[in-house]
C-alpha cells in the first residue's frame, strides 16, 4: 500500500512540475518577447504596415493575417470592436502572411490598395466577398477583381503597382518577418511585442485587457 501511495504521490509530483514548468517557460518567453519588442519594433512592424487606431496609443496589436484565412475574417470585425471600445488607446498593424497557394496575389492587391490609401476598404470587400473567391480555403484570385470595384480603386494603377518589385519586397519581408516569429498559422497576434499564451479571442482580449490596465 505504502508503494501503491509513493507511486501516486511521485506522478502526482510529475504532472505539477511539469505544468509548472510549462508556465514559467510560457511566462518567460512572453516576458522575453516583449522587451524585444520594447527594443526593436522592426520585425513586428515595418513602415509599409498599414495600421489603424492612434499613434499614441499604448497598446499596439499585431497581426499576421491571410485574406483567404476565413478565421482571419471572423476576428475582423472583434478586433473592430475592441478599437472603438477603447477608443485612442489601441492601435491595430495587418502584417501579410499569405500561406494559401493563391493568397499571394490576393496579398499584392491589398499592398498596392495601400498605395492608394484604400487598403482599409479593400480589406473589407475582400473579407465581405470571401466565400465567393475562396471557397473552402481554395483562393481563386482572378475572381477578387469582380469584388473591388466599388471600394474606389484605380484599377488600371492596382494592376500595375501589383507587378512592381516593391510589392513583391513587402510581401517577402512580412513572410521573413512571420518566419522569425515563429507565425505558422493565420491569424497570429502579439500585443506589445507578447504572443497570445494560447489561441482564442478570449486569450486575445484578456491579453489586450491586461496589457490596457498596465498602460491606463
Amino acid at each position: 500500500m505504502k508503494q501503491k501511495n509513493l507511486v501516486i504521490f511521485s506522478v502526482v509530483f510529475l504532472l505539477v512540475a511539469f505544468v509548472a514548468a510549462a508556465w514559467f517557460y510560457q511566462s518567460y518567453q512572453a516576458d522575453a518577447a516583449a522587451q524585444a519588442y520594447r527594443r526593436d519594433k522592426s520585425t513586428f512592424v515595418r513602415s509599409h504596415s498599414p495600421a489603424r487606431g492612434s499613434p499614441d496609443a499604448k497598446v499596439e496589436i499585431v497581426e499576421f493575417f491571410d485574406p483567404a484565412c476565413d478565421t482571419c475574417r471572423e476576428f475582423y470585425p472583434l478586433v473592430e470592436r475592441m478599437l472603438k471600445d477603447h477608443p485612442g488607446k489601441i492601435r491595430l498593424y495587418e502584417r501579410y502572411a499569405p500561406f494559401h497557394d493563391g493568397s499571394e496575389t490576393v496579398v499584392k492587391m491589398l499592398a498596392a490598395a495601400h498605395l492608394q490609401g484604400k487598403f482599409w476598404p479593400t480589406l473589407e470587400a475582400i473579407f465581405a466577398a470571401q466565400p465567393g473567391w475562396a471557397p473552402q480555403h481554395r483562393p481563386q484570385p482572378e475572381l477578387v477583381w469582380n469584388y473591388i470595384g466599388g471600394v474606389g480603386l484605380d484599377l488600371e494603377r492596382l494592376r500595375r503597382d501589383m507587378s512592381s518589385p516593391e510589392i513583391d519586397k513587402i510581401v517577402q519581408q512580412d513572410l521573413a518577418d512571420a518566419r522569425k516569429l515563429g507565425v505558422k498559422a493565420t491569424p497570429e497576434f502579439f500585443v506589445n511585442g507578447k504572443p497570445l499564451p494560447s489561441w482564442g479571442y478570449e486569450q486575445l482580449k484578456t491579453l489586450v485587457q491586461d496589457e490596457l490596465s498596465a498602460a491606463y
